[in-house]
């Protein structure tokens, strides 16, 4: 694996842990954005890796953004754009992932830090783990996309609440409101994360896994019609692979498929 600045990266049994790793804190900087991208471009594209599991070293998944460094745009609306832009495109990067991506939200869970774990597929957050999006109390807004999928998660008065209020949620609270899917103990969340991300994986054809997350993920905001559509293509191209038929072919047989791509 190629060693980065701000994140390590490890392979077992096909889930690859992306550790966000920026002392003291794991704030985001548009250094750490850039290459937490870069991360899951390399990811999509390599066959070792078939889940992703996310999450911060330390005590801290990410508690927000490098205000410092941020701080370098002032006076210039076209760089702070850039900065919202690359958050964006990054939550953008990991949402679409056709490999499933979990989250391992083993602490504090802060502004542009949840936005990251909201553009997961699913989370896991530690008992004592703290979620917020305090942007306003610095007079800005949540800007890598959290009003929009803060909006989709909760529905918009319940968004516009936790917006406008800026108040943080507790890992049961959000669990209450389906932000948060497994609530496990700090000393566990990631070793369960990644017992479950295999979970996710195991047995199955990556084509067909790939074919699902897709399926549902675009989804989300396109039509129901052209979201059937799709689920009809992917199905008839599955139906007719190798591993289509040879998991029919097991089933009929019962006996294990023996996937090419798996």
């Amino acid at each position: 694996m190629t060693n980065y600045n701000y994140v390590n990266v490890s392979t077992e049994s096909f889930v690859t842990t992306v550790e966000i790793d920026h002392p003291p804190a794991n704030t985001l900087s548009p250094d750490s954005i850039n290459e937490l991208r870069g991360v899951f471009k390399t990811l999509s594209n390599d066959p070792d890796t078939r889940a992703i599991l996310l999450t911060g070293a330390g005590r801290f998944f990410v508690a927000g953004a490098d205000i410092k460094k941020f701080a370098e745009a002032f006076d210039d609306a076209s760089k702070a754009e850039e900065i919202s832009r690359a958050g964006q495109e990054l939550c953008e990067e990991i949402e679409q992932s056709k490999k499933p991506v979990v989250a391992a939200i083993n602490g504090a869970a802060l502004g542009g830090g949840l936005e990251v774990a909201m553009a997961c597929h699913y989370r896991f957050a530690s008992e004592d783990a703290v979620l917020g999006l305090p942007e306003l109390k610095l007079g800005l807004i949540p800007s890598f996309g959290g009003t929009q999928r803060l909006r989709r998660y909760l529905g918009s008065a319940r968004a516009m609440e936790f917006i406008l209020t800026s108040k943080n949620m507790k890992a049961n609270e959000a669990a209450d409101l389906g932000l948060v899917q497994r609530i496990v103990s700090g000393e566990t969340v990631r070793a369960d994360a990644h017992a479950f991300a295999e979970q996710l994986i195991e047995g199955k054809s990556m084509t067909s896994i790939e074919r699902a997350v897709e399926a549902i993920m675009k989804g989300i905001d396109d039509s129901t019609e052209n979201s059937l559509a799709r689920e009809q293509q992917f199905f008839g191209e599955l139906f007719c692979s190798d591993d289509g038929k040879e998991g029919v072919r097991a089933f009929i047989d019962k006996r294990t498929p023996d996937f090419r791509h798996s």
